[in-house]
């Protein structure tokens, strides 16, 4: 029996014919818990970005939750919405995650997205580098309108003629999400879509 990695309750095993083959996939958070993680389930359009889908809402569950991983450090969590990225990213899709800048790589000493998509066991690589240290949240809506790009393709990457979906943990105002799609239309990309955990 495992503990809910975020109230460190057991989580009491429901007896299926997949467990009973050892085919189910365990799970890392306990019904109480996961019910205060409320869905969006939206599908947002824009003007760069061919779709956005974001999986959940921002309540205080989820801000609980962010703080606790991504500013304490927890990178445990990372597992906790596994099986919702794996059921919303197509098997054969090229996802992109939303590079973190190096210098708050070394503050967080970790790569939030990419660690979502590794305890989901998603394919993922690494095509663009962002050249903005600053926060979304930071910035007033004139000084993002007025922003240079906020990424580049990395060096010696060839963007091909085809679909990608970016990755990113929160959708506030979708301006950096917008900023990585164009540069990878720019490049070369003919569509591009995006999945974020949260819609704040």
């Amino acid at each position: 029996m495992n503990e809910c990695l975020l109230c460190e309750q057991a989580i009491a095993a429901t007896p299926s014919w997949q467990s009973l083959l050892g085919l189910d996939k365990q799970t890392n958070i306990c019904q109480d818990c996961s019910k205060k993680f409320q869905r969006a389930d939206n599908k947002i359009e824009s003007d760069s970005i061919d779709q956005v889908t974001t999986l959940y809402t921002y309540n205080e569950a989820m801000r609980e939750y962010l703080h606790q991983y991504k500013f304490l450090q927890d990178v445990q969590l990372a597992g906790i919405f596994a099986r919702e990225l794996r059921t919303h990213i197509p098997t054969d899709a090229l996802v992109v995650p939303i590079p973190i800048h190096p210098e708050k790589k070394i503050q967080r000493t970790f790569a939030h997205v990419d660690e979502l998509l590794k305890s989901a066991h998603i394919p993922y690589t690494h095509l663009l580098e962002k050249v903005d240290t600053g926060a979304m949240g930071e910035k007033s809506k004139a000084e993002r309108l007025a922003m240079k790009p906020l990424f580049i393709v990395k060096n010696g990457v060839t963007i091909q003629p085809r679909t990608y979906i970016l990755i990113d943990d929160i959708y506030t105002t979708g301006t950096t999400l917008r900023h990585a799609a164009t540069v990878l239309k720019q490049a070369g990309a003919t569509r591009v879509e995006a999945i974020t955990l949260i819609h704040a």
